[in-house]
């Protein structure tokens, strides 16, 4: 069996202008990178096709080690809308080095649903990614500048900074830092550390941003930290907006390439899901809805991140309604969530995939709570039995849900036919009614609790002295109206990685809150979740290589 950079690679794929006019755009608005590459510029979106086109959201169930699939499943339903004769481009994150050199791998789908060129999306990409650290690491060079030069310096405390450095890797020795020492020369001492590009406010903003004004806005609106006399410092009283502005002129244009089939593919923007908001740009979203009928889009990780945050942050600001929901689940492993080892998850045990369907259940709950009955999507694996199948058909149907099995893996769009077929039937659900889970006039307190409660089955909130103080600061900054996004395991509902299935008698430990001024939210951070990963035992990176011709392998 072929891998997938070797699949990938086996590919002929068509030229990116080829790519474009299937969506009606001329070649001479594209910005080339090369042949299979190209930016969009944002003159491009119109407002007006935006609102007539079908938004159609991929999430999931709670990822295990074992993998679901979400972004094969996105690929492969795109590639099938096609198929039916449904104009439809597939709008994703580009994925980040630290998980592509760590354990996750990279995120370009996977099998015959994978966006292509595999090599270049995974790798550096158009640059997107380095552009978001350079003007998040200008900030920070300039905030310390303005420490050390006291003849324009702004007084501020250093003790109250909390803007830290960013880099596109996986290194778990960088999470906390002490920089300015060797002198009066070398800059004022104080703690610090590194976050992963990807946690970056500045790549939140880019995901949130409308236009070049309101990205520099945004960036303007950066909390920094608090003077001595306790004064409010934003990233606009540095004069600093512009300067990061430049560093992103390219970057805040989204990217195309295409699948393997030729189904036109808009990434852009990579903010994580259990750190950050964990979806594509807005600007990617509707220059996609821009020129195609339906829009295949997925959130990171599953319903009680990614989802949530797609719908009460970015459908929210970005004034986008979605028409249809799949939720990707696969049986291995619902397995896993039912209490079978690792190991044991290619062996037929209907026990734990019995016991793991109440997995399934609360993200089927999550989304039935934002107004959808969504789609359950089976994603195949060779391993599963028609027993198997059948038992999480049965359980889907007993939830007055549809369900398709998914083979676009091994199959392409193909093997997504029948999931397109019930999408499109799905989006012309008149019970449909679109609503978001809380009010942005509701207090933090209850934001949080709401989506807590709702979203994770919590029974409550805890809250640290130290994160009760943030939220009483933020709230004394006149910034009391704004979403949260809140930063926990990605592998459990609730905020403890070990709790498997679906947990009970909880509560959402808030250790700390965030300020995340410009993107436009509050960042609570729950339990033990670190925005700076760390590489596994035997990372990824021990298997990628090159050869002296530059073919690539040991991607996947």
């Amino acid at each position: 069996m072929k891998s997938d950079i070797e699949i990938a690679q086996a590919t002929k794929m068509k030229p990116i202008t080829e790519i474009a006019g299937k969506l009606g755009i001329d070649k001479d608005e594209l910005e080339l990178y090369g042949n299979y590459k190209a930016k969009l510029p944002l003159k491009l979106i119109d407002e007006g096709k935006v609102k007539k086109s079908k938004l159609i959201l991929v999430t999931a169930i709670t990822p295990t080690p074992a993998g679901e699939g979400k972004t094969t499943t996105s690929i492969g339903l795109a590639q099938a809308m096609n198929r039916i004769d449904k104009k439809t481009t597939v709008v994703l994150r580009e994925p980040s080095l630290g998980p592509v050199f760590g354990i996750k791998g990279g995120a370009a789908g996977g099998g015959y649903a994978q966006v292509v060129p595999m090599e270049d999306i995974n790798l550096h990409f158009t640059g997107d990614i380095a552009a978001v650290e350079k003007a998040h690491n200008l900030l920070a060079a300039l905030i310390d500048n303005n420490l050390q030069q006291k003849s324009v310096s702004l007084d501020i405390d250093p003790r109250t900074i909390g803007w830290k450095r960013v880099m596109d890797m996986n290194e778990r020795a960088l999470r906390n830092t002490v920089i300015g020492l060797g002198g009066t020369t070398q800059g004022v001492p104080r703690e610090t550390g590194f976050y992963i590009t990807a946690a970056s406010e500045v790549m939140a903003i880019l995901c949130m941003a409308s236009d070049m004004e309101d990205l520099k806005r945004r960036l303007g609106n950066i909390f920094v930290g608090y003077t001595y006399e306790g004064k409010a410092i934003f990233t606009r009283d540095l004069k600093a907006q512009g300067a990061m502005a430049v560093l992103l002129k390219d970057a805040i244009k989204p990217n195309l390439v295409q699948t393997l089939e030729g189904t036109p593919a808009i990434i852009h923007g990579g903010p994580f899901g259990n750190i950050a908001q964990g979806t594509n740009s807005i600007l990617g979203t509707k220059m996609g809805l821009s020129y195609s009928d339906y829009v295949v889009t997925e959130a990171g990780f599953a319903s009680d991140l990614g989802a949530e945050k797609f719908f009460d942050i970015k459908c929210r600001m970005g004034g986008l309604v979605p028409d249809a929901v799949v939720v990707v689940a696969t049986i291995r492993a619902l397995k896993y969530h039912g209490g079978a080892s690792i190991k044991e998850l290619t062996e037929k045990n209907m026990k734990a995939l019995e016991d793991g369907l109440e997995n399934l259940e609360k993200h089927i709950e999550n989304m039935k709570m934002f107004g959808f009955r969504p789609i359950v999507s089976i994603n195949k694996f060779a391993t599963d039995t028609d027993e198997e199948i059948k038992l999480v058909s049965d359980f889907c149907r007993g939830w007055d849900v549809e369900v398709a099995l998914n083979d676009s893996w091994a199959r392409g769009g193909e093997g997504a036919v029948d999931l397109a077929e019930k999408v499109v039937k799905a989006v012309d659900d008149p019970a449909r009614k679109f609503k978001t889970l809380y009010d942005l006039s509701a207090s933090y307190e209850e934001k949080i609790e709401t989506i807590a409660k709702n979203m994770y089955g919590a029974d409550g909130v805890e809250y640290t002295a130290k994160a009760l103080k943030q939220l009483r600061s933020i709230e004394g900054l006149g910034l009391d109206d704004m979403p949260v996004c809140i930063a926990k395991t990605q592998k459990s509902l609730s905020d403890d990685a070990k709790l498997k299935g679906r947990p009970r008698d909880f509560k959402i430990a808030v250790r700390e809150v965030e300020l995340s001024s410009g993107a436009g939210f509050i960042v609570p951070i729950a339990g033990a979740i670190m925005r700076m990963p760390g590489l596994p035992s035997k990372p990824a990176a021990e298997n990628i290589d090159i050869d002296a011709n530059g073919n690539i392998t040991g991607l996947f």
